[in-house]
């Protein structure tokens, strides 16, 4: 009589640790919203890689969380500042109560640009055509209604 045959039992052994995922550059880049080039320029030098023998390289998440908190703490760490952020404005004193007077008075946003244009008058950045939303930037800035 033939004996059945015994089927191999496996070895189970307990895992201490278990990584999550790792993302390829594409896919951490997407994971946090910037270009591949920007990924590949500004974060993945600065994480641990693990290289694969056909020369692909892969981020574990936890090393993506690492880098991330530790920009969050820098970034909340750093003295801001008094007063606005952005670029400062080098708009003559005369030309911004032009800008609030015509205002005032009831004229459009557009006509108010297009004076300015026909006056040749520059933009506070040097530029040399007035729009509508720049007006109502110059107004938004100063307070004015």
């Amino acid at each position: 009589m033939a004996s059945a045959p015994v089927a191999e039992r496996g070895v189970v052994l307990e895992a201490t640790r278990v990584e999550r995922l790792a993302y390829t550059r594409c896919q951490a880049a997407e994971a946090l919203g910037i270009s591949t080039s920007t990924f590949n320029r500004r974060v993945f030098p600065f994480v641990e890689a693990l290289e694969m023998d056909w020369g692909t390289h892969l981020i574990p998440v936890d090393e993506l969380e690492r880098f991330l908190a530790e920009r969050r703490r820098a970034a909340g760490a750093a003295p801001r500042g008094p007063g606005r952020s952005g670029r400062k404005s080098n708009l003559p004193d005369e030309v911004m109560a032009r800008i609030r007077e015509e205002r005032a008075s009831g004229t459009s946003l557009a006509e108010i640009a297009r004076g300015l244009n026909a006056d040749r008058l520059q933009t506070s950045q040097g530029g040399r055509r007035w729009w509508p939303s720049t007006v109502r930037a110059v107004l938004t800035r100063t307070g004015a209604p």
